[in-house]
């Protein structure tokens, strides 16, 4: 772990170092105090020398003067590492997110990679600016005071031989024990934070459903959940301190005790035993600054183990494979796809094939349908062109070669999908659309819209294209956002453009009117339109009918309605519902 997180941290180094030369220096000076406060009593008070208590005095504050300046160094300097740390390896959590493939990060979840960047990484960069605190500051007030203590009797610090173990065993104990529910805790917080999100994201099927009571259940579960295992944890830790005191406050009666008879016996000086209290007192709180570091860091080697995993994952799909060419990156030619004997599955060690030997060829600037049942391989299909998954055997070709020889950001530069769920961001609509070609003029950005005929509700908004969409476009409608996704995808002018299923939310006119826009638009590109119904797909120059996971039929509308038994079954059933509603 210390190998993966210390590079984020060590740009700050000159910051950390200055925090604990403070911190150290901040304690040593608080040590001195006590031994001129010894020298009042014993020889300014005893003697009555007011000139001798004054200028210690002075020296008292002064030394006071400047601990107080080392303390605010070190806060200012531990505040800077941590913060900073902090921000660096959230950034590089973030960046490396960035190159997951869906399979990656299908495996930790979003609401997990949520709480592994904000709350464990919260709970690192404290541990590092407390760490530059404590961890200085209690074992050099710790060693110092034992020191002097010792020094001023050897005897009187017998005492620590029975203290010292106590604590010690009290410390183990305790950390053996909060170790992994510090684990569970975090495991708890992702479980809440999914509940969340689920419900936030869906809300208006919540609400369709007169769900809320079922989702309020489900919230008091998870959130009742982390609560018994906070208080686990943290009851844990928090019986750490009384216990603590209860030897402290033991070691101060068994000092004021044998050191009362020492002084009564005049082997010890009554200000050396103050000044001894002092520093018994600093050795002990000493003890339960450490013990609490202990505790924090079981916390923060649990949020530790969940970041390293993050940082360990290992994209799926890279661009190890790509060429170069003598002008840079390979570039698709054109939007030819080919598979070849391709195969596919979500899960490695299944034993279920989601696509079984795929093999077509589609020419550069065909319109291909796709049709079939719910769980046929339509979307898995597609996804492969991207990249967005990878073939386990077989190959896919965009443009005459393998789609490994490109690099990801060449490859679906020229690839543009609007996938079944739209998705629109929070900001201006014209922010939304600019996705597709950041560079797109005013008129660019409209003939896009005219094409997904986005322009027909984006003419009647008082602010056209600079209206805010809301949060994921929430002041659209379904049938509006998929024309704005469309209107985004034109826009690119990809080689290859994949439509899963992106027009069910549009009337059947609009639906033509789209088609033909890409017969205009996009006549340079191929067309994979993946459709529920017949007519969205039957002047396409191909249409594959997919059942369990293989292309079971091809060919044109008048083909396929004369030789797959499938193609027949849907047309005429949609038929006979156009007629039912005519």
């Amino acid at each position: 772990m210390l190998k993966t997180l210390w590079p984020h941290a060590r740009p700050y180094t000159p910051w950390i170092l200055a925090g604990i030369a403070c911190s150290a220096a901040e304690a040593i000076f608080e040590l001195l105090i006590p031994l001129v406060m010894s020298d009042i009593v014993d020889v300014g008070i005893a003697n009555a020398d007011q000139a001798y208590i004054l200028r210690k005095g002075a020296l008292m504050v002064l030394l006071a003067l400047c601990s107080l300046a080392l303390g605010l160094g070190a806060a200012v300097a531990s505040s800077v590492a941590g913060m900073g740390f902090g921000a660096n390896l959230r950034r590089a959590e973030y960046d490396h997110i960035q190159t997951f493939a869906f399979s990656n990060i299908e495996k930790f979840s979003t609401a997990s990679l949520v709480t592994r960047l904000t709350n464990d990484v919260n709970a690192l960069q404290l541990s590092l600016m407390m760490s530059m605190r404590l961890m200085v500051r209690a074992p050099v007030m710790l060693v110092s005071a034992l020191v002097l203590s010792i020094r001023i009797s050897l005897q009187l610090s017998a005492v620590f031989l029975v203290a010292l173990p106590l604590l010690t065993a009290i410390v183990a104990v305790i950390l053996v024990r909060v170790g992994p529910l510090f684990r569970a805790l975090q495991e708890k917080t992702d479980a809440l934070n999914l509940v969340v999100q689920e419900n936030l994201t869906g809300i208006r099927v919540v609400k369709s459903f007169v769900r809320e009571d079922h989702e309020r259940e489900k919230f008091r579960q998870r959130s009742h959940d982390l609560k018994s295992t906070s208080q686990r944890a943290f009851g844990a830790v928090v019986i750490n301190m009384p216990l603590m005191m209860l030897i402290v406050y033991g070691t101060i009666i068994a000092v004021m005790w044998f050191g009362g008879q020492m002084v009564f016996a005049g082997t010890l000086e009554a200000g050396k035993l103050i000044t001894y209290f002092t520093y018994i007192s600093q050795i002990l709180i000493s003890l339960m600054m450490v013990s609490m570091i202990f505790m924090m860091f079981s916390r923060s080697i649990a949020c530790a183990k969940r970041i390293t995993e993050v940082l360990s994952e290992s994209p799926s799909i890279t661009d190890s494979a790509a060429k170069q060419e003598a002008n840079g990156p390979a570039v698709p030619a054109d939007g030819s796809i080919t598979f070849d004997h391709v195969f596919f599955k979500y899960h490695t060690e299944s034993s279920e094939w989601v696509l079984r030997d795929i093999s077509l060829h589609i020419p550069s600037g065909k319109t291909v349908g796709i049709l079939g049942g719910t769980g046929s391989g339509k979307t898995s299909l597609v996804s492969l062109i991207p990249r967005l998954y990878e073939a386990n055997q077989g190959s896919v070709c965009v443009g005459g070669r393998p789609v490994a020889d490109y690099t990801m950001e060449q490859l679906r530069e020229s690839v543009s999908m609007v996938l079944q769920k739209n998705t629109l961001f929070t900001g201006t609509i014209r922010e939304n659309l600019l996705w597709g070609r950041p560079d797109a003029t005013e008129e660019q950005l409209w003939a896009a819209c005219r094409a997904a005929c986005a322009d027909e509700f984006l003419e009647r908004m008082p602010q056209g294209l600079d209206t805010d969409l809301g949060q994921g476009g929430v002041n659209v409608s379904g049938g509006q956002k998929q024309r704005l996704c469309i209107a985004r995808a034109i826009l690119k002018q990809p080689k290859v453009l994949i439509l899963d299923d992106s027009t069910s939310a549009v009337d059947t006119a609009t639906d033509a009117k789209i088609r033909e826009a890409f017969a205009k638009e996009l006549k340079d590109s191929t067309k994979l339109i993946i459709a529920q119904r017949v007519n969205s797909v039957r002047d396409a120059d191909l249409i594959l009918v997919m059942d369990g996971g293989e292309v079971v039929a091809q060919g044109v509308h008048e083909q396929l309605m004369k030789t797959c038994p499938i193609y027949q079954e849907v047309y005429q059933s949609q038929q006979e519902g156009v007629s039912l509603d005519g």
